[in-house]
């Protein structure tokens, strides 16, 4: 029999590794171990081709390293290898992140007693940027993560509703934390003019909608994103470049001059339409700062209806044109403050470390 006082041994499957040099799960992980109860032992696979220093702890977390990279299609081989080794170190629950080696799990719940925890991201298989063959199985995987995990995790209702609708199966929804963003910092009370936006530039989060619009105004606007990383994000770079009010920056990863961006902002422009609950939306949401979001569920869930939003350039345009003689409106205020009111009670990483070990 279990003794009621022993620590959990708790896997992590699917991120490139922490510190966090990646993504979203990356930084949900490194939050968990940053903020961890006694009661948690955490083991972290890791990517061994993402590190030059494979350091053998983060914190009070163990990190192991699979000698794959984690993204792409690699991402299958690697989490199934992750899970492979987690097997035999016989852990009390595993949380895997994402569904690319969920085709193993059928296996490792045969072998492992162990608990099995799966997020299942953001309906990955919808995205895009898959060809026809890996959105298959990538749903496939989904079907397989949500029949053989104990629990599944969904970062956003409308995720949640999409499980339960199609598999018949409740989940528990748990977002990410954005008070990372902050920290310690005040944020800017006088607010400059400029509208802001961080995030990738892929066709989903709608970057040329959003450029278009902002080429037809004098508003003026900045976005930080990876410009170089695709032929789409160098053309939208050439084509939009040339307007004076629009600045298209190189990615920032330190957080420090990132605070410096949205805390002056007027307003932030969030443009995706896929992926569930987005970090970059709940962080700006810590902001005290007007939002303008694209028109979807998974950013009205996330917002819980009280941004600004837009479903095509022309009424981006509009927006910005009843604010074209005004720093500071009412309406934006308002907005302001019931998003960072939503953003104090639901996007702490506290609450989220405190929801994930209430699953364990």
């Amino acid at each position: 029999m279990r003794n009621e006082n022993a620590k959990k041994n708790i896997d992590i499957i699917g991120i490139v590794g922490v510190p966090a040099c990646y993504g979203g799960f990356e930084s949900l992980v490194q939050n968990l171990v940053d903020h961890q109860s006694e009661k948690i032992n955490y083991t972290i696979y890791c990517s061994g081709k993402s590190y030059k220093s494979k350091s053998k702890n983060y914190k009070d977390a163990q990190l192991k390293y699979v000698p794959l990279k984690a993204n792409g299609s690699s991402s299958i081989p690697y989490d199934i290898f992750s899970l492979m080794r987690s097997m035999f170190c016989k852990p009390d629950v595993v949380l895997v992140l994402g569904v690319s080696g969920c085709i193993f799990l059928p296996l490792f719940k045969f072998f492992s007693s162990a608990k099995i925890i799966t997020n299942i991201d953001g309906l990955e298989w919808r995205r895009d940027k898959w060809g026809k063959f890996a959105k298959w199985f990538l749903k496939y995987s989904e079907k397989i993560a949500v029949h053989y995990s104990d629990t599944i995790i969904a970062d956003n209702e409308a995720i949640s509703n999409y499980v339960l609708k199609e598999y018949g199966v409740k989940s528990s929804v748990i977002a990410y934390g954005g008070d990372h963003a902050i920290g310690n910092k005040v944020v800017a009370q006088d607010k400059d003019n400029y509208y802001f936006t961080v995030c990738r530039i892929e066709p989903e989060n709608n970057i040329e909608m959003i450029l278009e619009a902002f080429s037809q105004t004098n508003s003026c606007f900045k976005m930080v994103g990876n410009w170089n990383s695709s032929a789409y994000g160098r053309e939208l770079r050439n084509r939009y470049s040339p307007f004076k009010n629009i600045e298209l920056l190189d990615p920032i990863y330190d957080i420090n001059i990132l605070f410096e961006y949205r805390s002056k902002c007027r307003g932030y422009i969030h443009g995706h339409s896929a992926g569930g609950t987005n970090p970059s939306l709940v962080e700006a949401m810590h902001f005290n700062t007007a939002i303008f979001a694209f028109d979807c569920d998974f950013n009205r869930y996330s917002t819980e209806n009280s941004a600004f939003y837009f479903k095509n350039s022309k009424e981006l345009v509009n927006l910005l044109e009843q604010r074209s003689q005004v720093l500071h409106t009412a309406e934006d205020e308002i907005c302001a403050n019931k998003l960072q009111h939503i953003a104090d009670q639901r996007y702490t990483w506290i609450n989220v470390t405190k929801q994930y070990e209430d699953l364990y």
